[in-house]
């Protein structure tokens, strides 16, 4: 078979998640968990490799030497700060730049054609300054950007509705943190607008207190995690997955990722999120999506947020 190759840069809680995931899937062969705390490396992918027996055949290893992501098809970079309780993600931003100054030239140097998944927080930052470091074309640098932020999104309007999250399609867009928006303009149930959806078998309307109160819930959902058990692992790890499994077996989904922005309504030189179709050489193109008045203003405002961010560290 294939030998498909993943390199997971960071053994911390989300990587370590994020190679467990990987190794039940079965999607690579081989899988690389790389740190600098090759101690803890080591033990993350000893504990996987315990589990061999209950999922498909794959060869995991854990490494300090950015060598060793050679021949990788993907290389997935969770190294980064660490959230604390309290902390938004771009709190977060000089620390986590650091990181990716120093982790993306030797990974580019020896995995040239791999597709980067940059996930670090605040992630819209991150894959920013990897865009810039690897010289690589665009759309083979990218970030996980909303993926896990509207899957929250379909899962609350899905408990409000009563409808399965499968069929819900809406996007969360812009920074990947407080100033995120909802696409509700865009979003459908079903075939239906879900600004003309109705309610029914006793579900309430999605009235504009309820679409509200659901963003709102969207973009607090990380601290509630972060405060109750530290840090957030297994939604990222999983939503990590979805993106890998549509890069890897070339599935041109459609997802909203962080790549760099070339000129959309008035928002440029900037990584956010918007849904773009997503394959095995990485982001094929950012669609074209209707945007009401209200949200080109939220997206403007989220881009200052994260152009302004930048400036402060000289990008």
């Amino acid at each position: 078979m294939e030998k498909t190759k993943v390199t997971i840069v960071g053994a911390g809680a989300v990587g370590s998640a994020t190679a467990f995931a990987l190794a039940g899937s079965g999607l690579a062969r081989e899988i690389v968990l790389q740190d600098l705390a090759i101690e803890r490396a080591t033990a993350e992918a000893l504990d996987i490799e315990h589990g061999s027996l209950f999922y498909p055949a794959v060869d995991i290893k854990a490494s300090s030497d950015p060598a060793s992501a050679k021949g990788s098809d993907a290389i997935v970079i969770t190294a980064g700060a660490r959230q604390k309780p309290g902390q938004s993600r771009i709190d977060l931003a000089g620390d986590t730049i650091k990181i990716m100054e120093s982790v993306m030239p030797p990974l580019v140097e020896v995995a040239p054609n791999a597709t980067f998944i940059i996930v670090a927080n605040p992630v819209d930052v991150a894959t920013y300054v990897c865009q810039k470091v690897s010289g690589l074309p665009e759309g083979q640098v990218f970030g996980s950007g909303t993926v896990l932020d509207s899957s929250r999104l379909r899962t609350l309007l899905a408990t409000t509705t009563g409808v399965n999250p499968k069929n819900i399609h809406a996007y969360i867009a812009g920074e990947h943190g407080d100033s995120e928006i909802p696409l509700w303009s865009s979003a459908t149930i079903g075939n239906i607008p879900l600004l003309d959806f109705r309610e029914f078998d006793g579900c309430p309307p999605l009235t504009d207190d309820v679409r509200r109160s659901i963003h709102k819930e969207v973009v607090n959902a990380a601290y509630k995690v972060i405060e109750g058990k530290g840090v957030t692992n297994y939604a990222i790890a999983l939503a990590t997955l979805d993106i890998l499994t549509a890069v890897l077996r070339d599935e041109r989904r459609i997802m909203p990722i962080s790549m760099l922005v070339g000129d959309v309504e008035g928002v440029s030189d900037v990584c956010m999120s918007l849904p773009s179709l997503i394959g095995r050489q990485g982001v094929i193109c950012s669609l074209n999506v209707t945007l009401s008045r209200d949200e080109i203003v939220g997206l403007q405002a989220s881009a200052k947020v994260l152009r302004e961010t930048l400036a402060k560290f000289g990008y």
